[in-house]
């Protein structure tokens, strides 16, 4: 059995191949075998009722700043944020700044955007977040994502999985 991290290309592959999240039971609009859109994922009539809107996933892209603080203390609180928040997939950090990224399921981009922007406040006291301010928030679907990664433009991950220093 071949022991690697997570979602690394087995050895003596030039490329890194694409890895997707699944989304919900009620995940609007996915194109199955037959190439045919529109149809549930989930399928069946009562997944979706007027009562009760379709979601979809969205990359998020949450950058942070403030005063300096201890890397050991930065790296620690991202961590604890990542045991928390488990769709969180990279965070990047230094004694000032950080950035963070995961995916959100949300009905629209209004509904990820104000998860996200609530994110950091949330969690500042249970994972010991230093007192930082948001200074940046990218939201972008998920098939605007893959498109980004598969024409070299966008951010690609900032590095594998989990929290690493800049």
């Amino acid at each position: 059995m071949r022991r690697a991290r997570p979602g690394a290309p087995p050895r003596g592959t030039a490329e890194r191949a694409l890895t997707s999240v699944e989304a919900g039971a009620d995940f609007d609009e996915a194109v199955v075998d037959d190439g045919v859109r529109g149809r549930q994922a989930g399928s069946g009539p009562e997944r979706h009722t007027p009562d009760r809107p379709v979601s979809k996933l969205w990359h998020i892209t949450l950058s942070v700043s403030g005063p300096q603080a201890p890397l050991k203390d930065v790296r620690r609180a991202l961590e604890q944020l990542a045991h928390d928040h488990p769709f969180l997939l990279t965070s990047r950090y230094a004694t000032d700044h950080a950035e963070i990224r995961y995916w959100e399921e949300a009905r629209d981009l209004h509904d990820a955007a104000a998860v996200a922007l609530r994110l950091w406040g949330e969690h500042r006291q249970s994972a010991g977040l230093p007192p930082w301010e948001i200074v940046g928030l990218e939201v972008i679907d998920r098939e605007t994502y893959h498109l980004r990664i598969a024409e070299g433009y966008g951010p690609p991950p900032a590095a594998p999985v989990g929290v690493h220093p800049y």
